[in-house]
């Protein structure tokens, strides 16, 4: 099985053509391009959409955003790189975007408080589904995407791409699948990157052409502020899950899938902005979590501020067993064996030479696109087969309410025991009503 993926994601893009059809299955022609649309034309939006275009002949036939100049600058560079050189109709709402019902695949890529409504939106206008990590802002949000994509039988693949790196999953398979790290009983997942907001500048106008009432949706509208948009909202809990929902949910969704963990059984969390409270950022600048899973735990950290233990790894997991020690980071792998043998290292392969206009993008990370497009390669493979792909859902929704769960503990200042049968806090009656969060009219919370 380990062999067939590794081989399956450098398949080329004229093989998947073979594979494409509007109606998602096995096609015998390779002139039946998928129609795609992207909601969220902003950094990652982008760099998704246009992997998606190296590795599958689609045809990108609308893009939405409510910023006007991310909208227009997505249309021009899609234009030059889609093959058909048509430049997608252009929309600042989703909802006037999705109702043609016309696409087969949908990309999202907007702030995370707009995932749920937007995702269940183009599983509904029937497109199957790339949504970015975490799936959603509150635990009810996120099983409502996953009870939707199962009742209407959408392939949705969470933009947790490290199930997709190719040498984490090589590490995968010579020191874990292999047994060469024996029992595992810890892992230590952490960032020490400083990338919370600092200083607290003023409010001011929103610019021309970004409709701000819509970009902040059911979610608390505050003044607009250049901290926030474009790029800076992930250092504000009212649009996303701070720095756990961010970094710490790929680190986590990397090991339950490395190891084959499913739900945590107890989650406890503690942090604040205890070196930078003047700050305009509403995210702890210091936290650390643990999840139980019972026979081992994961622990995360994250400091915004100091320097990093290990330069090579600030963002990484390690994972500690009793014959050698195994850290994982999206630049490299390096495995320790206990006792005699030496250290194994592997880098990262950036693809340079296969996608040379990677070299030029604006704003992508280039170590990160081999693994973008070996998952973009998974999901078509997915929807093409009607199966599960690597970052299935269910395992997206997992990872993102174990990181909400987690700012839930540190709010409460308490450990919350989760019961996945029941889909609540046991014993915790204050904790369950916070499973999901209030919206602001006139949106509509999907789970009422």
């Amino acid at each position: 099985m380990h062999v067939n993926r590794r081989s399956f994601l450098t398949t080329s893009a004229g093989t998947l053509a073979a594979w494409l059809s509007p109606q998602g299955t096995m096609a015998a022609e390779a002139g039946a391009a998928k129609r795609v649309g992207l909601i969220g034309c902003g950094w990652y939006g982008k760099c998704d959409l246009l992997r998606l275009l190296q590795v599958a002949p689609v045809e990108v036939a609308a893009l939405c955003d409510v910023d006007r100049s991310l909208l227009t600058e997505a249309g021009s560079i899609v234009a030059t790189r889609q093959a058909s050189r048509r430049t997608p109709r252009l929309h600042g709402d989703f909802r006037n975007m999705l109702k043609e019902k016309d696409l087969d695949l949908v990309l999202i890529g907007t702030p995370d408080h707009w995932h749920t409504l937007t995702a269940l939106a183009a599983m509904e206008a029937g497109a199957d589904l790339y949504l970015q990590k975490p799936i959603s802002v509150d635990v009810i949000e996120g099983k409502a995407i996953l009870d939707t994509a199962r009742k209407l039988g959408r392939v949705v693949q969470v933009g947790t791409q490290r199930r997709s790196t190719p040498h984490l999953i090589e590490a995968k398979e010579r020191f874990i699948d292999e047994g060469k790290l024996g029992k595992i009983g810890h892992i230590e997942l952490f960032s020490y990157y400083h990338m919370r907001a600092r200083g607290n500048p003023a409010d001011v106008p929103p610019p021309p052409g970004l409709d701000w009432d819509m970009w902040c949706g059911p979610a608390p509208k505050r003044p607009f502020n250049n901290a926030i948009h474009p790029r800076g909202w992930r250092s504000f809990r009212e649009y996303g899950n701070g720095i756990l929902g961010d970094m710490c949910i790929h680190m986590l969704d990397m090991v339950r899938w490395m190891l084959g963990l499913g739900w945590p059984l107890r989650i406890t969390s503690s942090g604040g902005a205890w070196i930078d409270p003047g700050s305009i950022a509403t995210v702890s600048d210091t936290q650390v979590a643990m999840f139980d899973f019972g026979t081992l735990n994961a622990v995360w950290t994250h400091r915004t501020w100091g320097t990093t233990p290990d330069p090579d790894f600030p963002w990484a997991a390690i994972i500690y067993g009793e014959k050698g020690t195994l850290k994982l980071s999206v630049q490299r792998y390096e495995f320790v064996p206990q006792g005699s043998g030496s250290p194994v290292r592997r880098e990262v392969t950036m693809e340079l030479d296969q996608y040379p206009e990677d070299a030029t993008e604006k704003a992508l990370e280039k170590h990160v696109a081999p693994a973008i497009r070996g998952h973009l390669r998974d999901w078509l493979q997915a929807v093409a087969t009607r199966g599960k792909p690597v970052a299935d859902i269910e395992q997206g929704h997992i990872s993102s309410a174990s990181c909400i769960l987690a700012n839930l503990s540190a709010d409460l200042h308490r450990t919350l025991a989760w019961d996945p049968a029941t889909h609540r806090v046991s014993g915790d009656d204050e904790a369950c009503q916070r499973l999901a969060r209030p919206y602001r009219a006139p949106w509509k919370h999907p789970v009422t």
